[in-house]
């Protein structure tokens, strides 16, 4: 299980001017509506542990609510990389700790996309299943089986598919 660290004593040491490696590991969509000043994205599908920045002390993870960074954590672990420790509740948590954030465009959460897209899917398959053939009715029952096993594993698939979307890409000038 990966160390974590609560939003006020993450808050706590980049006041004191340490140097923290702060690696955020949402979509650069969700990177660009709300960060923690300072962090750097590199969103957790890409994360190569062997490309993180070097440096002394902790890597510290940040995603939407801690998940992600969990996941973040336990892949450079794997990876033998020194100490990963995860920001406990995410930047949501941050921003309610107040840590400062710099904030950009708002976008649609990837969670919403994925809960639009998987009704869009059931409901195009069970009209298809009504009207044109009964064969269509497998489609909501694969997307049933998807919503399933992403919360049995904790990892969707659709989720990750729509996080390469090109409107979940960065747009214009990066941030931090």
């Amino acid at each position: 299980m990966p160390s974590t660290i609560q939003p006020t004593a993450l808050k706590e040491k980049l006041a004191s001017g340490d140097a923290v490696r702060l690696i955020d590991v949402r979509t650069p969509a969700e990177f660009q509506e709300v960060h923690v000043e300072g962090a750097r994205n590199v969103p957790l599908d890409r994360l190569d542990p062997a490309e993180l920045p070097s440096g002394e002390g902790p890597v510290y993870f940040i995603c939407k609510s801690g998940a992600r960074g969990q996941k973040a954590c336990q892949k450079c672990e794997g990876a033998g990389l020194g100490e990963a420790v995860n920001v406990e509740g995410g930047t949501q948590a941050c921003v309610e700790a107040g840590l400062p954030v710099v904030r950009g465009q708002q976008v649609m959460s990837l969670e919403r996309q994925v809960r639009i897209a998987a009704g869009t899917l059931v409901v195009i398959g069970t009209t298809l299943g009504a009207f044109v053939h009964p064969y269509w009715l497998g489609l909501p029952g694969f997307v049933g089986a998807g919503l399933v096993f992403a919360g049995v594993t904790d990892t969707c698939g659709m989720g990750m598919l729509l996080a390469r979307m090109p409107w979940n890409q960065r747009c214009g000038s990066s941030a931090s």
